[in-house]
């Protein structure tokens, strides 16, 4: 069936294309006014609607320039209002969204503000910052980063993929140029030089020496109401209810498969806001279940739409955990990308 109105959209997607060009040569050729700033600006982006995993990497970004004064800077995806607003103790992920709210709860050293026009958000944040991270901008073409980290998630990649609307990218493929460095997420943890060949051959010769790969490092359970963390290997002989509202949470799914079999999964879209009802439906379940051992996990981001007041009280007396997940880039090349990063923000903060 999916197949079938893949079809039928084709024809949209092939006039989508026409459109996303036509507008990227106007940037290409200055037709269209691209503002670059002198302070270091660094996107993280990627090719396709839904998560490539640019909240780990944003993160990892935070813990390798921890020396720098930084400021993340997102859209804000999700959220009820408009404008430029910083994140602080009375925000939501209804009114900044549900990563900023993860970074700002995450990182309190750190500035965490939304804007839909980056520009105006990065010209309210540069005079107090020396390092500036763009949240999900590679294609608000408006604004021209110093330093772009596109993102490919591996089964993706190596898969036919199609734009929008038929397919799920936003741009055609080749877009992949305009980034310093290309980024695999996802991989398998022991990835196979034979893998690396498969997702070198979608790109020129010339984009090896910006090719990376990553993988999902999963970290111990924590409460989300509570400061308990528990170790995965606990999971054994316990029922799961998996609670996501992200693009895709197979990875979790077959990670959390290899510690019990009995998992109920209440699947969501990507940023779904939690209602009563959602959560009536999880609670009723968890309840009615009969397992003596049994814990509901979501994941980091969808945690932050459950500190809502509306719902909170629904799961404050269950055992509901968040699983943390970090990047682990590919130890052989860890330096090198660590260093092209360093490089440029250290080479533009001296030009300053």
């Amino acid at each position: 069936m999916i197949k079938y109105v893949r079809l039928l959209l084709l024809p949209f997607s092939v006039l989508y294309g026409v459109v996303v060009i036509f507008r990227n040569k106007l940037y290409d050729w200055g037709l269209f006014k691209s503002t670059r700033f002198n302070i270091p600006v660094i996107c993280v982006g990627n090719l396709v609607v839904g998560g490539s995993g640019k909240s780990p990497v944003t993160e990892y970004l935070v813990h390798l320039l921890g020396d720098y004064k930084i400021a993340i800077l997102s859209r804000g995806y999700g959220r009820e209002t408009k404008g430029f607003l910083y994140a602080d103790q009375t925000a939501t992920a209804k009114s900044i969204g549900d990563e900023p709210l993860q970074f700002y709860h995450k990182f309190p050293q750190v500035t965490v503000a939304v804007c839909e026009d980056r520009v105006k958000g990065i010209k309210q944040l540069k005079d107090a910052h020396d390092v500036i991270i763009l949240d999900d901008a590679f294609q608000h073409r408006r604004l021209n980063p110093g330093f772009s980290i596109l993102l490919f998630e591996f089964q993706k990649l190596l898969s036919t993929q199609f734009l929008l609307p038929a397919g799920n990218m936003r741009e055609p493929f080749w877009g992949y140029k305009r980034a310093d460095i290309l980024l695999v997420t996802k991989s398998p943890l022991k990835i196979t030089e034979q893998q690396k060949k498969q997702c070198a051959a979608h790109f020129d010769k010339g984009a090896a020496a910006h090719l990376f790969f990553s993988a999902i490092n999963y970290k111990s359970l924590t409460g989300l109401f509570t400061t308990t963390v528990l170790n995965v290997e606990s999971l054994q002989g316990k029922k799961i209810f998996l609670l996501t509202g992200i693009a895709n949470p197979k990875p979790l799914f077959d990670y959390l498969s290899g510690f019990s079999s009995a998992i109920e999964h209440h699947d969501y879209p990507d940023h779904h806001a939690f209602s009563l009802g959602n959560l009536r439906k999880l609670a009723e379940a968890f309840h009615h279940d009969s397992a003596k051992e049994k814990i509901i996990i979501t994941t980091e981001k969808d945690a932050q739409r459950l500190f809502d007041v509306t719902i909170k009280e629904l799961l404050l007396n269950l055992p509901v955990f968040y699983l943390p997940i970090h990047i682990n880039i590919e130890a052989a090349h860890k330096k090198t990308f660590d260093q092209k990063i360093l490089k440029y923000v250290s080479d533009t903060t001296r030009d300053r």
